[in-house]
Protein backbone atom coordinates (compact mmCIF):
# COMPACT_ATOMS: atom_id res chain seq x y z
CA UNK A 1 0.00 0.00 0.00
CA UNK A 2 0.92 3.60 -0.39
CA UNK A 3 -0.28 5.29 2.64
CA UNK A 4 -1.05 3.74 5.81
CA UNK A 5 -2.30 5.34 8.92
CA UNK A 6 -2.81 3.40 12.20
CA UNK A 7 -4.27 4.40 15.34
CA UNK A 8 -3.87 8.30 14.62
CA UNK A 9 -5.19 10.36 17.82
CA UNK A 10 -5.07 13.91 17.81
CA UNK A 11 -6.23 16.43 20.26
CA UNK A 12 -6.47 20.30 20.43
CA UNK A 13 -6.32 20.60 23.85
CA UNK A 14 -9.09 18.80 26.35
CA UNK A 15 -10.77 18.48 22.68
CA UNK A 16 -9.95 15.07 20.74
CA UNK A 17 -9.98 15.74 17.28
CA UNK A 18 -9.02 12.46 15.87
CA UNK A 19 -9.34 9.26 17.73
CA UNK A 20 -7.74 6.28 16.82
CA UNK A 21 -8.35 6.38 13.06
CA UNK A 22 -6.84 3.90 10.76
CA UNK A 23 -6.90 3.62 6.97
CA UNK A 24 -4.98 3.08 3.93
CA UNK A 25 -4.34 4.02 0.56
CA UNK A 26 -3.52 1.84 -2.28
CA UNK A 27 -1.74 3.14 -5.35
CA UNK A 28 -3.41 4.51 -8.56
CA UNK A 29 -6.48 5.10 -6.18
CA UNK A 30 -9.15 7.95 -5.24
CA UNK A 31 -9.56 7.47 -1.33
CA UNK A 32 -12.29 10.10 -0.01
CA UNK A 33 -12.92 10.99 3.71
CA UNK A 34 -16.30 12.65 4.21
CA UNK A 35 -18.19 13.57 7.19
CA UNK A 36 -19.50 16.60 8.99
CA UNK A 37 -17.85 19.58 9.91
CA UNK A 38 -15.45 19.27 12.59
CA UNK A 39 -15.46 15.28 11.83
CA UNK A 40 -11.70 15.70 11.85
CA UNK A 41 -11.59 15.16 8.37
CA UNK A 42 -8.77 18.34 7.52
CA UNK A 43 -7.35 17.20 10.95
CA UNK A 44 -6.14 14.01 9.27
CA UNK A 45 -4.62 15.28 6.26
CA UNK A 46 -2.69 18.14 8.36
CA UNK A 47 -1.32 15.10 10.93
CA UNK A 48 -0.22 13.15 7.27
CA UNK A 49 1.88 16.17 6.21
CA UNK A 50 2.92 16.64 10.16
CA UNK A 51 1.46 20.75 9.87
CA UNK A 52 0.25 19.45 13.32
CA UNK A 53 1.72 17.91 16.00
CA UNK A 54 0.62 13.65 17.17
CA UNK A 55 -0.91 12.90 20.05
CA UNK A 56 -0.30 9.15 18.77
CA UNK A 57 -0.19 6.77 16.04
CA UNK A 58 2.11 6.02 12.96
CA UNK A 59 1.77 7.00 9.45
CA UNK A 60 3.86 5.28 6.66
CA UNK A 61 4.35 6.44 3.07
CA UNK A 62 5.66 4.01 0.49
CA UNK A 63 7.08 1.66 3.41
CA UNK A 64 8.91 4.20 5.17
CA UNK A 65 7.85 5.69 8.65
CA UNK A 66 6.79 9.12 8.09
CA UNK A 67 4.89 9.88 11.56
CA UNK A 68 7.85 12.40 13.05
CA UNK A 69 9.26 13.20 9.47
CA UNK A 70 9.43 17.11 9.16
CA UNK A 71 6.88 18.88 6.91
CA UNK A 72 9.56 19.79 4.04
CA UNK A 73 11.11 16.13 3.90
CA UNK A 74 7.60 14.80 3.42
CA UNK A 75 7.60 17.52 0.41
CA UNK A 76 10.40 15.77 -0.76
CA UNK A 77 8.78 11.65 -0.60
CA UNK A 78 6.55 13.77 -2.86
CA UNK A 79 3.65 13.57 -0.86
CA UNK A 80 2.08 17.10 -1.73
CA UNK A 81 -1.12 18.38 -0.19
CA UNK A 82 -3.76 21.31 -0.93
CA UNK A 83 -4.34 22.95 1.61
CA UNK A 84 -8.22 24.05 2.76
CA UNK A 85 -8.74 27.91 1.33
CA UNK A 86 -5.84 27.50 -1.53
CA UNK A 87 -3.30 29.26 0.31
CA UNK A 88 -1.84 30.51 -3.19
CA UNK A 89 0.34 33.70 -3.41
CA UNK A 90 -2.21 36.41 -3.90
CA UNK A 91 0.60 39.22 -4.94
CA UNK A 92 2.93 36.77 -7.25
CA UNK A 93 1.67 35.96 -10.53
CA UNK A 94 0.35 32.61 -12.10
CA UNK A 95 3.68 32.10 -13.51
CA UNK A 96 5.42 32.56 -10.39
CA UNK A 97 3.01 30.52 -8.08
CA UNK A 98 3.62 27.56 -10.29
CA UNK A 99 7.11 28.00 -10.45
CA UNK A 100 7.46 27.70 -6.55
CA UNK A 101 5.51 24.44 -6.60
CA UNK A 102 9.08 22.94 -8.42
CA UNK A 103 11.44 24.87 -5.91
CA UNK A 104 12.83 21.74 -4.75
CA UNK A 105 13.44 20.51 -8.58
CA UNK A 106 16.72 20.68 -10.87
CA UNK A 107 15.69 19.47 -13.98
CA UNK A 108 14.47 22.38 -16.49
CA UNK A 109 13.33 20.38 -19.10
CA UNK A 110 11.07 18.69 -16.68
CA UNK A 111 9.87 21.64 -15.48
CA UNK A 112 8.69 22.21 -18.52
CA UNK A 113 7.11 19.50 -19.83
CA UNK A 114 4.98 20.08 -15.88
CA UNK A 115 4.13 23.23 -16.33
CA UNK A 116 2.70 22.32 -19.73
CA UNK A 117 0.74 19.17 -18.64
CA UNK A 118 -0.53 21.65 -15.89
CA UNK A 119 -1.79 24.06 -18.81
CA UNK A 120 -3.45 20.60 -20.13
CA UNK A 121 -5.57 20.56 -17.27
CA UNK A 122 -6.04 24.10 -16.38
CA UNK A 123 -6.04 26.03 -19.92
CA UNK A 124 -7.48 29.18 -18.27
CA UNK A 125 -4.05 29.28 -15.68
CA UNK A 126 -2.29 29.43 -19.16
CA UNK A 127 -4.59 32.52 -20.43
CA UNK A 128 -3.78 34.29 -17.08
CA UNK A 129 -0.23 33.56 -16.74
CA UNK A 130 1.28 37.43 -15.88
CA UNK A 131 -2.03 37.71 -13.61
CA UNK A 132 -1.46 38.08 -9.74
CA UNK A 133 -3.04 35.17 -8.08
CA UNK A 134 -5.02 37.39 -5.92
CA UNK A 135 -6.87 38.68 -9.43
CA UNK A 136 -8.28 35.13 -9.91
CA UNK A 137 -11.23 34.07 -9.54
CA UNK A 138 -12.22 31.55 -6.72
CA UNK A 139 -11.92 28.56 -9.11
CA UNK A 140 -9.36 29.77 -10.75
CA UNK A 141 -6.73 30.05 -7.77
CA UNK A 142 -8.14 26.31 -6.33
CA UNK A 143 -6.99 25.68 -10.43
CA UNK A 144 -4.01 27.23 -9.27
CA UNK A 145 -3.49 25.72 -5.75
CA UNK A 146 -4.01 22.14 -7.69
CA UNK A 147 -1.79 23.09 -10.35
CA UNK A 148 1.20 24.05 -7.67
CA UNK A 149 1.01 21.04 -6.44
CA UNK A 150 1.43 19.15 -9.52
CA UNK A 151 4.59 21.12 -10.15
CA UNK A 152 6.12 19.07 -7.56
CA UNK A 153 5.42 15.71 -9.23
CA UNK A 154 3.21 14.01 -6.22
CA UNK A 155 3.10 10.50 -5.83
CA UNK A 156 0.42 10.98 -3.52
CA UNK A 157 -1.47 14.27 -4.09
CA UNK A 158 -4.05 15.01 -0.56
CA UNK A 159 -6.85 17.67 -1.84
CA UNK A 160 -8.07 19.91 1.35
CA UNK A 161 -12.07 20.69 0.46
CA UNK A 162 -11.19 21.55 -3.60
CA UNK A 163 -14.67 22.63 -4.23
CA UNK A 164 -15.47 25.11 -1.21
CA UNK A 165 -17.13 28.47 -2.22
CA UNK A 166 -17.28 27.42 -5.85
CA UNK A 167 -20.28 27.54 -8.30
CA UNK A 168 -21.83 24.03 -9.12
CA UNK A 169 -20.61 24.46 -12.73
CA UNK A 170 -17.22 24.93 -11.25
CA UNK A 171 -17.60 21.77 -8.86
CA UNK A 172 -17.89 19.88 -11.57
CA UNK A 173 -15.46 20.86 -14.00
CA UNK A 174 -12.85 20.68 -10.52
CA UNK A 175 -14.06 17.22 -10.41
CA UNK A 176 -13.70 16.00 -13.74
CA UNK A 177 -9.82 17.62 -13.65
CA UNK A 178 -9.28 15.51 -10.29
CA UNK A 179 -10.23 12.37 -12.20
CA UNK A 180 -8.32 13.07 -14.99
CA UNK A 181 -5.38 13.92 -12.67
CA UNK A 182 -5.60 10.52 -10.93
CA UNK A 183 -6.03 8.83 -14.73
CA UNK A 184 -2.84 10.44 -15.62
CA UNK A 185 -0.81 8.55 -12.54
CA UNK A 186 -1.31 10.62 -9.45
CA UNK A 187 -2.90 8.55 -7.15
CA UNK A 188 -5.23 10.62 -4.33
CA UNK A 189 -6.54 11.50 -0.89
CA UNK A 190 -9.50 13.63 -1.31
CA UNK A 191 -11.08 15.19 1.78
CA UNK A 192 -14.99 17.36 0.66
CA UNK A 193 -17.85 18.58 2.01
CA UNK A 194 -19.48 17.11 -1.34
CA UNK A 195 -20.14 13.68 -0.23
CA UNK A 196 -22.06 12.54 -3.32
CA UNK A 197 -19.34 14.14 -5.70
CA UNK A 198 -16.19 12.81 -3.90
CA UNK A 199 -18.02 9.52 -3.95
CA UNK A 200 -18.70 9.29 -7.64
CA UNK A 201 -15.40 9.64 -8.15
CA UNK A 202 -13.61 7.97 -5.94
CA UNK A 203 -12.71 4.07 -5.47
CA UNK A 204 -13.21 3.58 -1.92
CA UNK A 205 -14.17 5.97 1.43
CA UNK A 206 -14.30 6.05 4.79
CA UNK A 207 -17.11 7.99 6.97
CA UNK A 208 -15.81 10.03 9.95
CA UNK A 209 -17.68 11.11 12.76
CA UNK A 210 -16.52 12.95 15.75
CA UNK A 211 -12.94 11.75 15.00
CA UNK A 212 -13.90 8.36 14.57
CA UNK A 213 -14.46 5.75 11.12
CA UNK A 214 -17.62 4.90 11.44
CA UNK A 215 -18.12 3.43 8.02
CA UNK A 216 -15.53 1.89 5.40
CA UNK A 217 -15.59 0.40 1.66
CA UNK A 218 -16.30 0.90 -2.00
CA UNK A 219 -17.81 4.19 -2.93
CA UNK A 220 -20.31 3.08 -4.94
CA UNK A 221 -21.59 0.91 -1.97
CA UNK A 222 -21.51 3.54 0.46
CA UNK A 223 -23.14 6.05 -2.39
CA UNK A 224 -25.94 3.57 -1.80
CA UNK A 225 -26.35 3.29 1.53
CA UNK A 226 -29.20 4.76 3.30
CA UNK A 227 -27.70 5.83 6.27
CA UNK A 228 -25.29 7.72 4.20
CA UNK A 229 -27.41 9.02 2.10
CA UNK A 230 -30.08 10.30 4.91
CA UNK A 231 -26.61 12.07 6.26
CA UNK A 232 -24.92 13.54 4.32
CA UNK A 233 -26.49 12.79 0.54
CA UNK A 234 -29.50 15.04 1.05
CA UNK A 235 -31.96 11.84 1.41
Amino acid sequence: MMLEVKDLCVSYGAIKAVRGISFYVDEGEIITLIGANGAGKTTTLNSISNIIKKQSGSIFFNGNDITAVHPDKIVRQNLIQVPEGRRIFANLTVLENLELGAYLRKDKDGIERDMERVFGFFPRLKERIRQNAGTLSGGEQQMLAMGRALMAQPKLLLLDEPSMGLAPILVDEIFEIIRRINADGTTILLVEQNAFKALSIADRAYVLETGTVTKSGKASDLIADDSVKSAYLGG
